[in-house]
């Protein structure tokens, strides 16, 4: 395993293998083009899953009076691929995926969708190699950062009502998406550039459609709210 991997082991606080965390941050486009070696989608299967349920106790739990259909909402925003992509961010995790050279040459190490399935393949390894209740505290540290800022929080459940919403107060008008797709039919890639005022503000990527505006949203937002203060 590289240095930089060591690296991020330390950084993540959790007891996992250097074999589980190379194979957690090893894409399938890496996989194919080296002989069909192991990738990180059965871990990304299994974190999934952990990340979904430590997330669902901890809201029960911290959030006593809140109905079921706003616990569903912060549910969804904080296991969605844009809270994760910005949880990946946050910890530098794009630098250290093993990528293969047509997703390195197209931005994979940016794109949300990808940071996102390597958050979760990460999670699976530390269930594997520690187990449940050291993956769990991995969860709840890194949904951390969401948590202790809720005007960030607010933003990863709806970034495109949020970038709309800040657009207006800042009077620059309603932003507009421009998305294109690359890829073969059964592996597509979205690109999203939001547009204000005939300004290019941010570019998003996602497996759909949806997931990249939203990631663009996201980013637009920050820039904007930067600017702003």
């Amino acid at each position: 395993m590289a240095p930089a991997a060591g690296d991020l082991a330390e950084q993540l606080l959790v007891a996992i293998s250097p074999e589980h965390l190379q194979l957690a941050l090893t894409h399938r486009s890496f996989a194919y083009e080296n002989g069909g070696i192991a990738h990180n989608e059965r871990l990304e299967f299994l974190g999934d899953s952990i990340l979904g349920q430590a997330v669902t106790v901890m809201l029960y739990t911290e959030y006593p009076d809140l109905p079921e259909g706003e616990l569903a909402k912060r549910r969804a925003s904080l296991v969605s691929s844009v809270a994760l992509a910005e949880i990946a961010r946050g910890i530098g995790l794009g630098k250290h995926i093993r990528l293969g050279h047509g997703e390195e040459l197209t931005g994979g190490r940016d794109k949300s969708s990808i940071l996102a399935d390597t958050v979760e393949a990460v999670i699976g390894a530390a269930y594997i190699d520690a187990g449940g209740e050291a993956a769990t505290a991995l969860v709840l540290r890194l949904i951390a950062p969401l948590l202790t800022d809720p005007g960030r929080f607010g933003v990863a459940m709806d970034p495109k009502t949020s970038l709309q919403e800040l657009t207006a107060k800042l009077g620059r008008g309603a932003p507009s998406y421009v998305v294109t797709e690359s890829g073969p039919d059964h592996s597509k890639s979205f690109q999203a550039d939001v547009v204000l005022a005939g300004e290019h503000i941010a570019s998003g990527h996602g497996s759909s459609k949806k997931h990249a505006e939203m990631a663009a949203a996201l980013d637009a937002w920050a820039i904007l709210q930067a600017g702003a203060n």
